[in-house]
């Protein structure tokens, strides 16, 4: 990759306060082209709140991010650029799948054929004419998973996008994103599913009270003692001993 090239994430000494509190404090890491990123950590060690910074979605208090080297919001075409699953929930329960995707496709300023595209993708063809009210989770996560497919983006952002998937469903979304960086793309995705980000990442950026306490290669954290990216994890995160 030329020098000049722009990586595709860029967290650069970003910092957030809500109420005075510190939330966010000096995050930096970087995303190469070509990988699956895995952001980790506990429950509120900031892991959301980074992904929307990243976006522009939450207003910094210092500290730069990049997206392809420009600030999300300088993006020409961002759904292009950037295919994002942040809430499975955000589906208007009248609207069914093939509504809502069709609404976004044309907010990307994208062809109606890449509707019925991504709807065979994410294995929703058949569902696709229902009511979002009576998707599952599951069905949900993948309507949403198949909307930030839309833009055929470079980048996928993804906020826990197994939540709610079932066993054939979490294997479909590994093979794909193991595909989708195989082909050039990148990938971050913020997941709980240790396990299954053993199996997916190159890379892992570990968070703990707003603050990055690791980033490594999965072959780095493989060559830890303990052979495990759930005993990394633990070691890193300082909780090894709540563990039985």
């Amino acid at each position: 990759m030329n020098e000049q090239t722009p990586l595709p994430l860029e967290a650069h000494g970003l910092r957030k306060a809500f109420r005075g509190r510190p939330r966010i404090d000096d995050v930096t890491f970087s995303v190469r082209p070509g990988r699956v990123v895995g952001l980790l950590g506990p429950n509120g060690a900031g892991k959301t709140t980074t992904i929307r910074l990243l976006l522009g979605l939450v207003s910094r208090d210092a500290g730069d991010a990049l997206v392809f080297g420009v600030p999300y919001r300088d993006l020409e075409r961002p759904p292009q650029q950037v295919g994002v699953v942040l809430d499975a929930g955000g589906l208007h329960p009248s609207r069914s799948g093939r509504q809502h995707l069709t609404m976004a496709a044309l907010r990307a300023g994208v062809g109606a054929d890449r509707v019925e595209a991504v709807l065979a993708e994410v294995g929703m063809s058949r569902d696709a004419d229902r009511r979002a009210g009576t998707y599952s989770l599951g069905m949900r996560q993948r309507i949403a998973i198949a909307a930030a497919l839309l833009g055929e983006p470079r980048l996928l952002v993804l906020d826990e996008p197994a939540n709610g998937l079932d066993p054939a469903g979490m294997h479909w979304l590994r093979q794909k994103l193991r595909a989708f960086a195989a082909a050039g793309g990148t990938v971050l995705v913020s997941s709980h599913l240790l396990s299954d980000i053993q199996e997916i990442a190159d890379d892992v950026v570990v968070i703990t009270d707003g603050r990055v306490v690791a980033e490594a290669t999965m072959a780095e954290v493989l060559a830890d003692p303990s052979g495990t990216l759930e005993g990394y994890y633990l070691e890193v995160t300082g909780t090894e001993g709540m563990v039985r």
